[in-house]
């Protein structure tokens, strides 16, 4: 596939959202010929924002890049506001922890932007600050770690972790009830535990698996780092001398993941990862290492986020909905790359 042909992994959510709604309008209304006989009730399509709209600026913030996925975030953002000609991408240094990133925040809204993304570092820590934005008049744009209050953010995007955890969870039971394993030894390394996304992620590992009669034997909690992924694994591996099946929450750690079991020269069980990362991708079709698939939650939800900011500054909708204005909520479908398909996803992994 030329790089003229390949599909840009931030008009991905945005397209297929476009497509899915221009095909939902359209089914709703092929049958209505008769105008006259509207109810009126549907208004006419929201300005999407096609030509430019007023000159704004777009505050941004996200952890430090130093994880693939967040490199990915970050990047994404700033290639999507370049594409506007009246948006000023404003990004801030988000510091070390929480209370770093509320100082950054804080300067940037005394800064006054029209629209401020931010990824926190944790949502709840930092809820009070997305208030203190709201208040101030500027809406915000709350990005995968969710605001513990609907009244901090104007618009929520983010990915599926519930449905993330699901899909792991299928993919395992399936593949292990395919192979006649009636009571097999699974495990999880997970995230960072006092995030409400790992504990999400967890809940729909732990549910998909129950509706094959399986469980989760051993269970260990990362950082979402390389270093972390290869330590905890190999604490797991050592307190598991069998194993059938392994899912892995985060593709980055999962280097580490994959060191470990490497080192321990373990190879009697098949993983899945998570996230959706280029190199993990790379493994599932050179089928060289024990990872078989992997579940996506796409960085594009940051390229997103500009384009959704970009319309609420100017007072725009999307005009693929009915609604005069830009949801409240969105959330990414995370899919499950296997060699059978992961041609189709190499192109948009991160």
């Amino acid at each position: 596939m030329s790089a003229s042909s390949r599909p840009s992994r931030r008009n991905l959510l945005f397209g297929g959202a476009a497509v899915s709604a221009g095909a939902l309008v359209a089914g709703c209304t092929s049958n209505a010929h008769d105008t006259s006989a509207s109810t009126g009730s549907v208004q006419p399509a929201a300005d999407s924002g096609a030509s430019p709209g007023k000159a704004i600026t777009i505050g941004f913030s996200a952890p430090a890049a130093d994880h693939g996925w967040m490199a990915a975030i970050t990047a994404d953002a700033a290639a999507r506001a370049k594409q506007y000609p009246e948006v000023t991408f404003k990004p801030v240094e988000a510091g070390a922890d929480a209370t770093a990133q509320r100082a950054a925040l804080e300067t940037l809204i005394q800064a006054k932007p029209d629209v401020i993304i931010v990824l926190p570092y944790d949502g709840a820590q930092l809820t009070a600050t997305g208030r203190d934005a709201t208040k101030a008049g500027i809406p915000v744009i709350n990005l995968d770690r969710e605001f513990s209050d609907q009244m901090a953010y104007r618009v929520l995007i983010k990915g599926d972790n519930y449905g993330l955890g699901v899909a792991a969870g299928n993919y395992i039971g399936a593949r292990l009830k395919a192979a006649g394993i009636s009571a097999p030894v699974i495990a999880e390394v997970a995230g960072i535990d006092s995030l409400p996304l790992t504990q999400e992620r967890s809940k729909g590992y732990k549910d998909a698996l129950a509706g094959y009669g399986f469980k989760v034997s051993h269970r260990v909690a990362a950082e979402f780092t390389i270093d972390s992924g290869q330590q905890v694994t190999a604490n797991l591996l050592e307190a598991a001398p069998k194993l059938d099946a392994l899912w892995n929450h985060d593709d980055d750690q999962g280097v580490g993941v994959l060191a470990a079991i490497k080192q321990a020269g373990r190879h009697e069980f098949f993983m899945v990862g998570g996230a959706g990362s280029r190199a993990a991708m790379q493994h599932i079709k050179d089928d060289d290492t024990v990872l078989k698939a992997t579940v996506t939650y796409s960085p594009t939800m940051s390229a997103s986020a500009v384009s959704l900011a970009r319309l609420v500054a100017n007072n725009r909708g999307m005009s693929d909905l009915a609604d005069l204005g830009v949801p409240k909520q969105i959330t990414l479908v995370s899919q499950t790359v296997t060699k059978d398909n992961v041609a189709q996803y190499l192109p948009i992994g991160f």
